[in-house]
């Protein structure tokens, strides 16, 4: 029996299915705010509200899921705080926003202030690469509710952002023949830890030092690359027509940009770390539907403005490629194979 993001307890189809739930009782609440206006509200990266003076507010929220559980077994919490920051950031600016401030919540079961202390020394490396001013935050000490032996605990974080209508990039503009830029990733960032973890460590330990990935833990645990500096640029500098933080849902997640054709025929080659998973028993189907596959965020623009695009993030030492482009034919291709 092939292994499944959903095998090992994860529905992504009932998932959504129950954020279409959500979605219908939170935009419940979207009409009360007479200050603010909602322009976009919950389905995309971010939700934005036009606020007096006409300046638009992002928001959006987001943690470090399972990663953690990686941290803890390694005993080591100083990059995790990275993820958490990225996994904020990277999806604000995908609405054309730039991230202003940032606050995060650590959820544990006992109080260890050299463990906590690792930790927001991580978020500080995040947001400082993100340029964003963390502001506040909460600390939750919960030994009824957080379970496990010895220190356990969760990280979230939420990213406030400020945009123009003017700079909002909702994907409206993807049309057939736009092209998709890919941009690297360093690593399985902070998404389908529940299958990599199931599907790896019931073969090697942690401290497993495996050809071509070095020792597993160190693997797992590369934080998740940010993308806020290079985006921000091309969006000041190029027409671009739709962003995407390539994260739970990997590939399919570009349908929420636009229902149109996105062909991804020129993936670059899969990652040691993910090579490794699939050699596990994951299908290739599966895996571009769970993990970043090497791409870690997807740019699509006009064919004219690639290789201006592909300048700046080369000049923040970020690798790009073209991985395919955008058609009529709807849903998402992975070397013509419809995956979504």
């Amino acid at each position: 029996m092939a292994i499944t993001y959903k095998s090992v307890g994860v529905d992504i189809k009932k998932i959504k299915q129950s954020q279409v739930e959500i979605g219908k009782i939170i935009a419940s609440t979207q009409r009360r705010q007479k200050k603010g206006k909602i322009i976009h509200g919950f389905g995309h990266y971010a939700g934005i509200l036009e606020i007096p003076g006409g300046k638009l507010l992002a928001t959006h929220t987001d943690g470090v899921g399972t990663k953690v559980v990686i941290a803890n077994m390694m005993k080591k919490y100083d990059t995790v705080g990275i993820d958490c920051v990225a996994m904020n950031v990277n999806d604000i600016i995908c609405i054309g926003a730039t991230p202003v401030c940032f606050v995060d919540y650590i959820a544990a079961n006992q109080n260890n202030q050299t463990i906590f202390r690792k930790i927001v020394q991580g978020l500080a490396t995040g947001a400082k690469k993100a340029n964003v001013p963390i502001v506040g935050g909460e600390t939750a000490i919960m030994p009824d509710l957080i379970a496990g032996k010895g220190f356990s605990f969760d990280l979230v974080g939420m990213v406030v952002g400020l945009l123009s209508k003017k700079q909002m990039v909702l994907g409206k503009s993807i049309k057939a023949g736009d092209v998709i830029i890919g941009i690297q990733s360093s690593g399985l960032h902070s998404n389908g830890y529940s299958l990599a973890r199931k599907v790896l460590l019931s073969k090697y330990s942690i401290m497993d030092k495996i050809k071509g990935v070095g020792v597993l833990g160190n693997a797992l645990l590369a934080p998740t690359e940010i993308y806020v500096n290079p985006v921000l640029e091309s969006l000041e500098k190029c027409k671009i027509h739709g962003l995407a933080h390539i994260t739970g849902g990997s590939f399919t997640k570009l349908l929420r940009l636009k229902k149109i054709g996105f062909n991804l025929d020129n993936m670059p080659k899969i990652p040691p770390i993910m090579q490794l998973i699939h050699d596990r028993g994951v299908k290739k189907d599966e895996m571009y539907k769970t993990f970043n596959m090497g791409i870690g965020f997807c740019v699509i623009a006009p064919k004219s403005e690639v290789s201006k695009i592909k300048s700046i993030f080369r000049k923040h030492k970020l690798t790009t490629q073209e991985i395919g482009n955008i058609t009529n034919k709807k849903g998402v291709f992975i070397n013509s194979k419809k995956i979504a």
